[in-house]
């Protein structure tokens, strides 16, 4: 059998059995492969000709693969480099993303996983724009990502819908095409409202896996005793109800984008879980003896500040670093208030079309109110103000609430934005009395035995020997 496109692949492995391996599992998919046992027969093979895609192992005689494919995002080379990790190396593994690795595989290779990695690497982006130089480590954008920004937002409707061409808008949006040709994490950070999914739905438009479904998953939403089914799947009978066999979101993403929606949310328990299921690329649904491969690309997202959620001990940190490979950083509305118009009007036409009415005219007056307010609840808190203006006018006129109401953003979490303020408070006092907490449950007006269950229940971290310093006051 002959792949369609005949697809050009450099393997670079030192062990000679393993090297053999790969090219004959490439060799029977169809594709011309060519072979290296070290850096500088890789190297010279490069000099010869170009590639679709290069698979090159960690370690080599003479050096790292890593060196080579930052050699390769120098030159600017458009082959898309699939780096092969010792078992466990999650720190390598990360590092060769980083550095623009278009993905990664960890030993023993699991040879169904190894068709799939290479399958995704040889196609080509999304854009059609015919290149790979989207596949850049961070700080380097370049002309031809500027390019690419233009031709794909005129071709993705996701993107599109990223109205601004503020600064720091066109920066989200470069960010998004350079990420999307590559199947590193994304964790997307940003104030509530400010469109943290629509960002994730365009890095899913832009990439090569755009054909493919995209899940999205509120990680705060689900029960915490559903978890394992809801992500992993169940066979029927797994527990009490299930009925039939269920497929989990990572099954069902299968080809496409994986968005885990508050990622913060999840409870320690499931975040050891899902870092299992990212690292290995396998689950075990419940009641099953069997586990599936899973063949996704992971985009997450969080109003919270993950570093200082390890630092509590409340967010995994190891977890942390496999999500935090590439991060994009959408600004609140109050950073980018010369994108109102545009957005307003956007809005007008979307909320109009959705209710049939005619769309209202956007005078300067309206607008300059508008500047003035402070949008805590960014874009979402707009949309909101608009909505209300349409319905409660009664002419061509867009007229505001005199001056729009104060917003309050609503907590997608209660629970979890209670105990935020309860944490905040009881850390402040606890380091005011250095840590006594006999002292701090006085100045709290609560007993010692409510202050330390609340320090155990929220996690907080004290310092050693404060039971001897409660015992002493």
């Amino acid at each position: 059998m002959t792949h369609p496109n005949q697809a050009h692949i450099l393997v670079i492995d030192d062990e000679p059995d393993l090297r053999t391996l790969y090219e004959l599992t490439l060799l029977r998919e169809g594709y011309q492969v060519e072979a290296a046992a070290d850096l500088a027969q890789a190297r010279a093979q490069l000099q010869q000709k170009r590639f679709d895609a290069v698979i090159t192992d960690m370690r080599l005689p003479d050096g790292l693969g890593l060196e080579l494919l930052r050699e390769m995002v120098i030159q600017h080379r458009p082959e898309r480099c699939v780096v092969i990790t010792a078992h466990g190396s999650a720190e390598n593994a990360v590092d060769a993303l980083k550095a623009g690795a278009f993905d990664y595989l960890t030993k023993p290779v699991d040879l169904k996983q190894f068709r799939s990695v290479v399958a995704s690497a040889i196609q080509g982006p999304a854009d059609h724009t015919g290149i790979h130089e989207r596949n850049k480590p961070d700080g380097d954008a370049g002309t031809t990502t500027a390019k690419a920004v233009v031709r794909i937002t005129e071709t993705s409707p996701t993107l599109q819908r990223l109205v601004g061409e503020s600064a720091v808008m066109q920066a989200v949006k470069a960010r998004i095409v350079k990420v999307a040709g590559s199947m590193a994490p994304v964790l997307i950070q940003g104030e509530s409202g400010t469109g943290k999914e629509l960002v994730a739905r365009a890095v899913h438009d832009c990439s090569h896996r755009s054909a493919g479904p995209f899940v999205a998953v509120n990680c705060g939403a689900i029960p915490e005793n559903l978890l394992e089914a809801e992500f992993f799947g169940a066979r029927k009978g797994a527990y009490t109800g299930s009925a039939q066999d269920r497929l989990g979101y990572f099954q069902a993403a299968k080809g496409g984008t994986l968005f885990l929606d508050e990622i913060g949310d999840l409870p320690l328990a499931m975040q050891s879980k899902l870092l299992r299921a990212i690292q290995e690329r396998v689950v075990r649904p419940l009641g099953s003896a069997q586990e599936d491969t899973v063949d996704v690309r992971i985009v997450s997202a969080t109003h919270k500040d993950l570093a200082t959620a390890v630092a509590a001990a409340t967010f995994r940190q190891d977890l942390y670093y496999r999500l935090n490979v590439i991060e994009i950083s959408v600004p609140p509305l109050r950073e980018r208030r010369e994108d109102l118009p545009a957005l307003c009007r956007e809005l007008l036409e979307r909320i109009c079309r959705e209710s049939g009415f005619r769309v209202p005219d956007l005078s300067a007056k309206v607008l300059s109110t508008l500047q003035r307010h402070p949008f805590n609840g960014n874009v979402r808190e707009l949309e909101n103000i608009l909505h209300r203006a349409i319905a409660l006018g009664d002419s061509d006129d867009l007229h505001l609430e005199s001056p729009p109401a104060e917003y309050v953003a609503v907590p997608e979490n209660l629970q979890d934005f209670l105990d935020g303020q309860e944490r905040s408070i009881l850390t402040k006092v606890l380091q005011e009395t250095g840590f006594n907490r006999t002292a701090a449950a006085a100045k709290l007006g609560i007993s010692l035995r409510q202050i330390r269950y609340r320090i155990a229940r929220l996690n907080i971290i004290t310092p050693n020997g404060d039971e001897a310093a409660d015992e002493q006051a």
